[in-house]
């Protein structure tokens, strides 16, 4: 999986007892092989994992000095076959000085020693009693088994055959401090942060601590693996939790099972290319050339199975209090865009409602806005159905019913005659039910929408979706223009929920069960031919399933993923419901119709960015109209 950026970490979590180094060791190399041969890159142990945190005052007894450097080289020898990078924490002297450190082992080679800067020495700390700190130490050596090995802070681990894996280490107490050492480290190049740690748990603790490594990682642009030291450690005074959490740009990827009474193996598929991407795209991080240590590495491509999960639909928290609160910022977003618009051109809203749910979205939205501009709704707002050929007596009475119960006059005007005119004016056969036919009937909409909105100082207020901006599913100067659009960012597969939350807390009685009753109606722009109340084209029929069209569009649009990508995490996220054939059908048609449609995108109108992606000209996306797709196919 690494040539889509992925590679597979681990953190290893033995339950050692302090003080037993033979054993510890034994289950850092158990632990290590067993990672390694699950296709890891990476596994990361908690600090002074093979002393065990709480020896105390044993820490400088010759024994232990002794015993962790044969521990150190029977880790390395024992590895050897492997070239996972393993990350341990021991006690090590240099220059008369003990050093809390993180020892950096792959392929039966020490690879560099990293020191622990800042020492907690305050409440229940006491580690300046027995350490020193490394601030300040760069581009010593430390000699282990008839080697030097590079010892000191400011120490990057380069991946020389993947430019993308740069890891940086801190340990513990350095991520709690006002400027952890990540930073710079992140700054130089770091795009995985591993930190050895022993943090007793108390009270609340653990939700701080997990909040603090999910920032980090977000600030960070960073992958963040974080190694907690187990409950087998001495609980004279403290208990620890063995919380083990790896993060990814702030996102949560995988946590330990926390006071867990036996060894503990946890996995997690991080995307660096994803990291460099979003840092690549974030032109404000800082990049930095200081004078670090660099350690290169070599480590061959693994084959590994990925396990990663990714949400069906990106655009939709899985949560339900998130999503509650997701729709209710949203429609107030919406909201607040369309009144400060409605405010300074003084006009009316004219809406063409089809009794779809795009146009009742931007009606309910609509709706809101007057109420924070004060407005009585129903005399400064222009609701107008224009039933065609292919409406439905569902859609049309839908329309009907809700400006009935909302007590907003509707005002209906038939596209017949004038779509007929056209027709007859261009010499279109009328039982030709091509393209000609349709977009004829859009725009014919929209030229009743302007001409009423110049009748009565109004402004037209656009309905169409992100995900129709992102396939061209829109008439050019049809249904693709108005004077403010309050849907433009918002994806299809978000519609639904948007419509359900408002209707739950901005409506009672029946006009919930009217916008309930809308929410059940295939996405159609009913625009062929029907008799009465039969839906004869569905668009999902046309351009493929809404889900899948948003899935790309995330991904490619947000994260830049290639459509290689896309289509691997695709086929592994909807196994359960469409074929490779059938992903691969769609994600062609996505990738031609998101090209080919740039030069509508060109002119849309206005409307208020929601969310992480918007395709507006004079917001978050720009592209050449006559950009060439031939890379972009797979």
């Amino acid at each position: 999986m690494q040539h889509y950026g992925f590679i597979k970490t681990a953190l290893g979590i033995p339950f050692s007892n302090p003080g037993d180094l033979h054993t510890n060791t034994e289950k850092i190399i158990a632990l290590s092989i067993e990672a390694f041969n699950n296709g890891s890159s990476i596994i990361l142990f908690p600090e002074l994992s093979i002393t065990g945190y709480t020896c105390q005052d044993l820490f400088s007894n010759s024994i232990i000095i002794q015993k962790t450097i044969e521990s150190i080289i029977t880790i390395k020898n024992k590895t050897k076959f492997t070239d996972i990078i393993i990350t341990v924490g021991a006690p090590l002297i240099w220059n008369n000085g003990l050093y809390n450190c993180a020892v950096v082992i792959q392929s039966g080679k020490i690879l560099g020693i990293v020191p622990k800067i800042f020492l907690a020495q305050y409440r229940e700390f006491y580690e300046a009693r027995w350490f020193k700190s490394g601030l300040g130490i760069k581009n010593q050596h430390i000699p282990i088994d008839g080697e030097m090995i590079c010892f000191g802070t400011e120490t990057l681990f380069r991946n020389s055959k993947n430019p993308a894996m740069v890891i940086g280490i801190e340990i513990c107490e350095d991520v709690w401090t006002s400027s952890p050492p990540s930073g710079t480290l992140a700054e130089n190049g770091a795009t995985i942060i591993l930190n050895l740690s022993a943090s007793n748990i108390i009270i609340g603790k653990d939700l701080y601590r997990r909040k603090l490594i999910e920032m980090q990682s977000a600030r960070l642009i960073a992958a963040y693996l974080y190694c907690n030291t187990s409950a087998a450690e001495s609980t004279t005074d403290l208990v620890f939790d063995g919380d083990g959490l790896i993060y990814e740009n702030g996102i949560l990827l995988s946590q330990s099972e926390r006071f867990l009474r036996k060894d503990q193996l946890l996995y997690a598929d991080i995307d660096l290319e994803l990291l460099t991407h979003e840092r690549t795209k974030i032109t404000s991080f800082p990049s930095s050339s200081d004078n670090f240590n660099s350690i290169d590495f070599s480590q061959q491509r693994k084959t590994f199975e990925l396990t990663r999960l990714y949400a069906k639909h990106p655009f939709v928290p899985a949560n339900n209090d998130l999503l509650h609160n997701r729709c209710k910022e949203i429609f107030t977003i919406q909201a607040t865009g369309l009144a400060k618009r409605l405010e300074t051109t003084q006009c009316k809203a004219v809406i063409g409602l089809s009794g779809g749910l795009d146009s009742t979205l931007a009606l309910l939205v609509t709706i809101k806005a007057m109420k924070l501009l004060n407005k009585n709704p129903q005399t400064e707002i222009i609701p107008i159905t224009m039933p065609g050929f292919g409406t439905t007596t569902m859609t049309r009475n839908a329309v009907e019913k809700l400006c009935d119960e909302l007590a907003i006059p509707l005002l209906q005007y038939p596209i017949h005659d004038i779509s007929n005119t056209m027709f007859d004016t261009i010499e279109h056969p009328r039982d030709t039910h091509d393209i000609t036919y349709e977009n004829i009937q859009a725009r014919s909409r929209t030229y009743i929408l302007m001409s009423i909105a110049n009748k009565h100082n109004g402004i037209v207020i656009g309905t169409g979706d992100l995900s129709e901006l992102a396939l061209g599913w829109s008439t050019y100067n049809g249904d693709h223009i108005s004077m403010y659009n309050v849907n433009s960012s918002i994806p299809k597969t978000l519609v639904k929920y948007l419509i359900n939350e408002i209707s739950q807390t901005e409506f009672d009685g029946h006009a919930r069960e009217i916008l309930s009753d809308i929410l059940t109606f295939p996405i159609s722009p009913e625009l062929l031919p029907t008799s009465g109340n039969t839906v004869v084209q569905k668009t999902e029929d046309v351009i493929g399933p809404y889900e899948l069209h948003d899935f790309f569009l995330y991904y490619f649009v947000r994260w830049g993923f290639t459509p290689e990508k896309i289509k691997c995490i695709t086929n592994k996220t909807f196994s359960d419901i469409y074929s490779e054939d059938e992903i691969s059908q769609w994600l062609t048609v996505f990738i031609k119709r998101f090209f080919t449609s740039q030069w509508k995108r060109d002119c849309v109108p206005a409307g208020p960015k929601v969310g992480s992606i918007d395709l507006s000209p004079r917001g978050s996306w720009r592209m050449s109209a006559e950009m060439s797709i031939n890379d972009f196919l797979f």
